[in-house]
This record gives C-alpha cells, sequence and structure tokens, in this order.
C-alpha cells in the first residue's frame, strides 16, 4: 500500500513537472510598445542579448541608435541619467539570483539606465520595468535597486550603432556597452 502510494505521488509529481519544463526553458521575450510590423521601420531597432552563465540563459533587450554624425556621449546634450539605448528601456531579464556590478538581485527583469561622466559611469538597477525609456523622473528613480561605478575605457575603432555584447564562463561573465569610441564593462556573476 505504501509503495503503491509513493509510486502514485511521483507520478503526479512528473505529470506537474514536466509540462513546466519547457516554459522554464524559454527565453524572455523582449518587450516593445506598437504594433510589430512598425517594428522594422524604427530608426533606433530593437536587438538582443543572451546572458549565459552556469547554463541557464537570460536576456538584455534594448534599442540601437545610430550617431549618424552626431556627437552623442559627451557632446551638446548631455546623457544624464540615460537609458543605454533608445526607445524602451534596456531591460535585463534573469531567471537567476545575480550580481549586477555591485548589486544583487533576485531571479526577475530590471532596467539599467546610466548617469554618464567623463571617466567613469554610474549604472543603475531598477525595478521598474513597466515604463517608457525617458524620462528617468523622480517616480522612475524611487525604484533604484542599487548603483556601481565602472571606469569608461577608448575604443580604437569608432562605433557608429550602439551594441552591447556578453561574454561568460560559468557562472561569471561581462556585459560590454560601446558606441562611438566608449566602451564600459558591467560584469554579472549567478549567484
Amino acid at each position: 500500500m505504501i509503495i503503491q502510494c509513493l509510486r502514485s505521488f511521483w507520478i503526479v509529481l512528473a505529470l506537474w513537472i514536466v509540462p513546466m519544463t519547457p516554459a522554464l526553458a524559454q527565453s524572455p521575450v523582449c518587450q516593445f510598445r506598437g504594433a510589430p510590423d512598425a517594428l522594422s521601420e524604427r530608426p533606433s531597432p530593437l536587438d538582443s542579448v543572451s546572458i549565459g552563465l552556469g547554463g541557464i540563459a537570460g536576456k538584455l533587450c534594448y534599442g540601437r541608435p545610430s550617431a549618424r554624425g552626431r556627437r552623442i556621449i559627451g557632446g551638446e546634450h548631455p546623457l544624464s541619467p540615460w537609458r543605454m539605448g533608445a526607445n524602451e528601456p534596456t531591460t535585463l531579464h534573469l531567471p537567476f539570483a545575480a550580481r549586477i556590478g555591485e548589486v544583487d538581485v533576485e531571479a526577475g527583469a530590471y532596467t539599467l539606465y546610466a548617469l554618464p561622466e567623463a571617466d567613469a559611469w554610474t549604472i543603475v538597477v531598477n525595478g521598474n520595468t513597466s515604463r517608457w525609456g525617458i524620462p528617468i523622473s523622480p517616480e522612475v528613480r524611487r525604484e533604484d535597486i542599487g548603483s556601481f561605478l565602472v571606469e569608461t575605457s577608448q575604443s580604437s575603432t569608432h562605433v557608429e550603432t550602439l551594441t552591447f555584447g556578453f561574454a561568460g564562463e560559468g557562472r561569471s561573465g561581462v556585459l560590454t556597452f560601446e558606441w562611438e569610441r566608449i566602451r564600459i564593462q558591467i560584469p554579472i556573476v549567478r549567484r
């Protein structure tokens, strides 16, 4: 009788868990405003980068503006605070607890924005993902989770279109931002 109950328990548990497994393995979908067919008409296309750590992948979603002959970073119009992309906020989806720079977060979705300075940027992790990218108002800032400072470096080549990349091994990696001649690196560690 006990063996039959245990066998029934494991069967029910397996039937409950197996259908959930593909949903857990799916990559998050980047959110955007407007009609899907209008995405191709945007001057700053939506893009994403896979954040793979410890065999599990998260995703960074962002808009990719181009400089188009303008001096953007450090130009006439300072970018402070800035969404680190175009259109929607730059959003990091993590299916695991992590440390972003010096900020510990649980599994979930977060937005990133920057306070650029000449030699270093403050990167802010924010909990509000259901807003437009700008303005980063006092109301938005009330949902800041934490921030950290990263040094900027100069790229040897001009990067016309804002680009994020990710390189990781095991449970740690680096999210790299490049635009014009500015490069910053944001460490991400899976906890």
